[in-house]
């Protein structure tokens, strides 16, 4: 979320906010973590998570997958038309499952949301407007995921899991803490805020917003339990849901490598703390991470497409889109 905050200035700002190492930093994390766990526990658990994917599995995925993509495209509409911006179904869903896929692809988990931001404000000749679409609604979606996540934890009552929840609360609240070191930061934000207050006016732009994110989270849990069902793992509904919430969530910490690494490490605390077994969580969460990158390969299709109509992509679909 760090990196999030630091785009709403501008474009060309959110661009030179995240230096060329500062990716390649995130990743090199996110593969420690993975070396550390493989040191820990062997490379079975990731070799079984592997091995456990299935065509069903795969077909499930694709199709929550797809669900999430069209709530999440659908609260960049919300947010983006309430800043004046035109913004297409099939261009926003286009855009939304290529940006996933290059965040997963890719090192620093924000590359896809820079390409979306920059594709869309070309269209749009509103650069710093689209830029700030696009933050508002990954900040948007990350709080209302992270409320979620402590809110299921703490109704079903498994205080096991609260260090771990803790743990990656305070992760958000130190990358915050980092992003708003400086005084700049903080006045570009103050001023941030100040222009997006007007996106989130109306309550109907924000139960529109957490309705999406609803959609959004809920699809990515009922993936990982598709990839908890693939390997074979037992569990009652309460101990599956709260450890999967705390996987997803960890997916989205911003020191990893299109998710791998904290997401596992999470995974396996959460299967330990339910008396799974580390191993399990972190077989679980590897079927979860190849099911997800197979699922947003038509993120893969959409580039390829735009290649071949010359590179243009969005900026030419955009000026189609219907306002």
């Amino acid at each position: 979320m760090a990196a999030v905050s630091a785009v709403t200035a501008s474009a060309r700002g959110w661009v030179r906010a995240a230096p060329l190492w500062r990716p390649w930093i995130k990743a090199a994390v996110g593969i420690a973590l993975l070396g550390a766990i493989v040191a820990v526990a062997g490379a079975e658990p990731f070799v079984r998570g592997i091995a456990a994917v299935s065509p069903p599995a795969i077909a499930a995925a694709i199709l929550l997958a797809a669900a999430a993509t069209g709530a999440a495209a659908w609260r960049w509409r919300v947010l983006a038309r309430r800043l004046g911006l035109r913004l297409g179904w099939k261009e926003s869903v286009a855009a939304y499952y290529r940006s996933q896929f290059l965040n997963s692809v890719l090192p620093g988990g924000v590359i896809g949301d820079v390409d979306r931001a920059v594709s869309h404000g070309r269209s749009q000749v509103r650069l710093a407007q689209a830029a700030r679409a696009v933050a508002a609604e990954r900040a948007a979606g990350q709080a209302v995921q992270l409320v979620l996540a402590v809110a299921v934890v703490a109704s079903i009552g498994f205080s096991a899991y609260a260090p771990a929840m803790a743990l990656m609360v305070g992760v958000v609240l130190v990358a915050i803490g980092v992003a708003l070191a400086s005084r700049r930061a903080r006045d570009a934000l103050h001023r941030e805020l100040g222009i997006l207050r007007g996106a989130f006016a109306t309550v109907g732009t924000v139960l529109r917003v957490v309705a999406a994110s609803v959609v959004v989270l809920a699809a990515h849990v009922a993936t990982f339990l598709v990839a908890c069902a693939a390997v074979g793992v037992p569990a009652s509904s309460g101990e599956m849901m709260v450890a999967a919430v705390i996987a997803v969530l960890a997916s989205s910490i911003p020191l990893s490598f299109g998710g791998w690494g904290p997401r596992e490490a999470a995974a396996a605390f959460a299967f330990g703390a339910a008396g799974l077994g580390a191993a399990a969580g972190i077989a679980a969460a590897t079927a979860y991470g190849v099911l997800s990158l197979i699922a947003l390969a038509p993120g893969a299709l959409v580039i390829a497409a735009s290649l071949l109509r010359g590179g243009e992509g969005m900026a030419a679909s955009g000026r189609r889109a219907a306002p």
